[in-house]
């Protein structure tokens, strides 16, 4: 049986180096060009498996950009923790872009932000030889941001509230920002895009804003009974300014890029007057983080790579300037 395998792979080879003759195709340039292809992509693919895996004495890496507003949130947390030095920050440009397949073959959705943590070989036993660095890939922001709290909680401030009622409000309006405000950011500057589908998720941007609005409503009544002083009729209840008080909490970080966005992109290119009218919370809030000075560092970054896209002109490419002069919809809240 095997001597046939090999009989009928031979003359199966003879009839396609045949074929290729009788094509003006020399069989054996053709080996050499196969051979040249093969030697050349495995050159790729180990230039990319180098460049992927980290040594087993790197620090984490974080692929993301300036203006990711979901990288940013990552960004945030390490500046309050002061882990800038312990990490990384790349642009997934190194590893030939988003949709490489070095890339592709960390994060298969070809998203940022992207943490690859290396880890150490692991030690071998007698003889036995010690295994080659392994790597954990983390895509998704809030994963991120939760991995670097609990694996870093004794660095630095703790940004998880303390008390339960704040905790949860703190996860509730993060919950709000990713699962509802996120996906449909993309109609203040993606496309093409369908006017009615841009007009609706705009409409969907603004009752959501209106949501958080409510959450710091609630996290601010629910602090009051825990620190409001009845004596001389002051009232010293902790009022903020951010989510959960007087300190920030890993919610912030979720929710202040995006507001980066908001304040910047509705007003210029949507016409509203102002993003904070009737949100009187959020305003207060909005401006303490711009005071901050993790958060004056992500708004400079997040202002900047705005600046570069307006001056891209990316609200003409995409479809922006002209659906808004339809006035058919709303664009101005």
């Amino acid at each position: 049986l095997d001597s046939a395998r090999r009989f009928a792979r031979a003359k199966t080879r003879e009839m396609h180096a045949a074929t290729q003759s009788s094509r003006g195709i020399c069989p054996a340039r053709l080996a050499q060009t196969r051979a040249f292809r093969a030697r050349r992509a495995g050159a790729v693919a180990s230039r990319a498996r180098r460049s992927v895996a980290p040594s087993a004495s790197s620090k984490p890496t974080l692929y993301d950009v300036p203006v990711s507003n979901n990288g940013a949130r990552v960004r945030l947390l390490l500046y309050w923790k002061g882990l800038e030095r312990d990490f990384r920050i790349e642009n997934p440009s190194v590893l030939g872009g988003l949709k490489s397949e070095a890339y592709l073959e960390l994060n298969p959705q070809g998203k940022m932000p992207l943490l690859v943590v290396p880890s150490p070989p692991s030690g071998g036993d007698g003889d036995a030889p010690m295994d080659a660095p392994t790597m954990m890939a983390l895509p998704e922001s809030e994963v991120i941001a939760q991995y670097v709290l609990h694996k870093y909680a004794d660095v630095g401030p703790l940004l998880i509230p303390e008390d339960p009622d704040q905790r949860a409000l703190a996860s509730l309006i993060t919950r709000v920002h990713d699962v509802y405000i996120a996906p449909v950011q993309g109609c203040m500057y993606r496309g093409p895009m369908p006017v009615e589908k841009r007009a609706e998720d705009l409409q969907t941007v603004k009752k959501q804003m209106d949501v958080v609005e409510r959450v710091f409503a609630d996290a601010a009544r629910t602090r009051r009974p825990q620190s409001q002083s009845l004596k001389s009729g002051n009232d010293v209840h902790d009022d903020g300014p951010f989510v959960c008080g007087s300190q920030p909490c890993f919610a912030d970080a979720a929710l202040f890029p995006t507001y980066v966005f908001l304040e910047r992109i509705l007003p210029r290119y949507f016409g509203w007057d102002d993003v904070f009218a009737k949100r009187p919370r959020t305003k207060k809030w909005f401006h303490a983080m711009c005071a901050d000075a993790g958060g004056e560092r992500v708004l400079g970054e997040i202002r900047a790579g705005l600046d570069d896209w307006h001056d891209a002109g990316r609200w003409e490419t995409t479809g922006v300037l002209e659906a808004v002069k339809d006035d058919r919809f709303t664009w101005k809240y």
